[in-house]
């Protein structure tokens, strides 16, 4: 390398950073579950695949998009419901280690059903969207990045305006803050649970179509909420703003990495150097930068 070029650099650095909104939004499906009730719901990627997979089946059927669309929504929303209802619930004051086995069972039945119904073959999921190269003050980028990052982005802003400034976001807070507290001035803890499974469901339908359409619709699509984990290590696992900046962060690492460094470990190293940055920051600050800390008595 001659010389070190600022322009690809912010090309490579801002590439990063629309992959990151991605990954945040997947993160934050994670944090609205381990907020309220404590669980690391491993089923989330399984939710995502079923979203993508429902919504392109019925377009591949003659359904049309806007309708398919709607469709796909009422039913997210209806399994996240039926998975509170079902597993959550009666699994209530149950050690953690048995709340996430719960979940992670739960991720194949869901997977297992989606495979019984919509079949096994992959699907190119088309939004409409061209994934050309777009200059935008000088630097080049991919036209569906700027897209998926711009969803994301909107996703993001409407989650945290609606859990900041509605009575079910205010409520949502109390409980994540102190949930006995919340029980004792008579907050309904099934019905928030039940709003915020149901706002997973929905996060799972978005993030399913963007990456969807970016990887195309195929089980190994579940997977994509591995990249969640070190955005979750590194925001805290109980962090909404940590979702947001853990991805635009890992996001941004893994590809500076992979060009800068990739080139002295023989390449590929995009696909676990996230984990390895984890791993370090968890040695320094296991609660994540905006993680709470725990802190226990004797």
């Amino acid at each position: 390398m001659d010389g070190f070029d600022l322009g690809f650099f912010a090309e490579v650095l801002v590439g990063g950073l629309l992959s990151g909104v991605m990954y945040s939004l997947v993160a934050i499906g994670f944090v609205l579950i381990y907020k309220t009730s404590g669980v690391l719901n491993f089923a989330q990627g399984a939710q995502l695949l079923f979203a993508a997979l429902t919504f392109v089946s019925l377009v591949e059927r003659g359904v049309p998009f806007a309708l398919a669309l709607v469709l796909t929504f009422a039913l997210m929303v209806a399994l996240g419901l039926v998975i509170e209802r079902t597993v959550l619930r009666p699994l209530v004051n149950q050690p953690p280690i048995t709340l996430f086995m719960a979940t992670l069972g739960l991720s194949y039945v869901i997977e297992g059903v989606a495979q019984l119904v919509w079949g096994t073959q992959v699907h190119a999921l088309e939004l409409g969207i061209a994934d050309e190269p777009l200059e935008f003050l000088g630097i080049m980028v991919s036209t569906f990045d700027l897209f998926a990052a711009a969803t994301a982005g909107v996703m993001v802003a409407l989650l945290s305006a609606f859990f900041r400034y509605t009575r079910v976001g205010l409520a949502f807070r109390a409980v994540a803050d102190d949930t006995y507290a919340a029980i004792a001035v008579g907050l309904r803890l099934p019905r928030i649970w039940a709003t915020v499974w149901a706002a997973a469901g929905v996060i799972a339908l978005v993030a399913g179509l963007l990456w969807g359409a970016r990887l195309g619709v195929q089980f190994s699509l579940s997977l994509v909420v591995l990249k969640a984990l070190p955005v979750l290590v590194l925001g805290g696992f109980d962090s909404i703003l940590g979702a947001i900046v853990g991805g635009l962060v890992i996001g941004a690492l893994e590809k500076l990495a992979e060009v800068y460094i990739g080139p002295f470990v023989g390449g590929g190293i995009e696909s676990w150097f996230a984990y390895v940055a984890a791993l370090a920051f968890l040695l320094i600050r296991p609660s994540g930068l905006f993680g709470q800390k725990l802190v226990e008595r004797a």
